[in-house]
C-alpha cells in the first residue's frame, strides 16, 4: 500500500489548483459563472432557506456577486464571512448590500463590523462553500488557511460546495480535520451527499 503525505499532496493539488484557475480565460469563466449561478439560483435548498451564507469572491473562485444579489432581492439574510485573526477564524455579519463591505484582512471585501450585525445562530441556513478543488463526496482543498473547516465543525445548516466540474476529482486526500459539504455544485451536475 502506498502511503502518501496528506499536507504535502495538498499542498501540491493546492498549487495546480490556482494556477489552473489562474489561467482560465475571462470569456470561459464569465460562461461556467453564469451557468454556475443558475444552478445555484435553482436549487430547492436555495429557494427554501431564509438565510444564506457565502462569500465574497475573489477573482479566480467561483463568482458569487449574482447569487449574493439575487438573495438580497429575495428578501434572504445574508451572511458574510469576516476573518478574526490570521490563525483560521472567522464570523459571519449580516450584509444589506454590498455597499456594507470594507477591504478586510487579506484585502479581500469583508462586512463591516461597525454597521454589520454578527450572526449568533448558525443552527440553520445554506452555506455556500468555496475551494480551488473538490472531490465527489465533497471534500475540498482551500487555500490552506483552514478557515471553513473550523467554521463547518460549528454550523448546523445545509452546506454547498461549489466549483467548475474541471475541478473537480474522484476522490481528494484528506486529513482528520477536513470537513466535506452536503452538495458539490458545479455548472454541470450537483452531488448530494447527505
Amino acid at each position: 500500500m502506498l502511503l502518501i503525505n496528506v499536507k504535502e499532496e495538498k499542498r501540491r493539488l493546492r498549487a495546480h489548483y490556482r494556477k489552473l484557475r489562474e489561467q482560465c480565460p475571462p470569456d470561459v469563466k464569465r460562461r461556467l459563472d453564469e451557468a454556475l449561478t443558475a444552478q445555484v439560483l435553482g436549487m430547492e435548498e436555495y429557494r427554501r432557506c431564509d438565510t444564506l451564507f457565502i462569500f465574497v469572491s475573489s477573482p479566480i473562485e467561483c463568482d458569487t456577486a449574482h447569487i449574493i444579489e439575487d438573495a438580497l432581492q429575495q428578501g434572504k439574510r445574508v451572511a458574510v464571512p469576516r476573518c478574526t485573526d490570521r490563525s483560521g477564524r472567522m464570523a459571519f455579519y449580516y450584509i444589506r448590500s454590498r455597499s456594507d463591505l470594507v477591504k478586510g484582512m487579506f484585502s479581500l471585501p469583508e462586512p463591516d463590523p461597525a454597521i454589520c450585525e454578527k450572526v449568533s445562530d448558525l443552527s440553520r441556513g445554506l452555506c455556500i462553500v468555496p475551494g480551488l478543488c473538490f472531490d465527489l463526496e465533497g471534500y475540498r482543498i482551500g487555500f490552506g488557511k483552514g478557515y471553513y473547516d473550523r467554521f463547518l465543525d460549528a454550523f448546523g445548516g445545509v452546506t454547498a460546495g461549489i466549483c467548475f466540474s474541471k475541478y473537480t476529482v474522484k476522490q481528494l486526500p484528506r486529513g482528520t480535520h477536513d470537513r466535506h459539504t452536503d452538495i458539490l455544485v458545479t455548472e454541470r451536475f450537483i452531488n448530494r451527499n447527505q
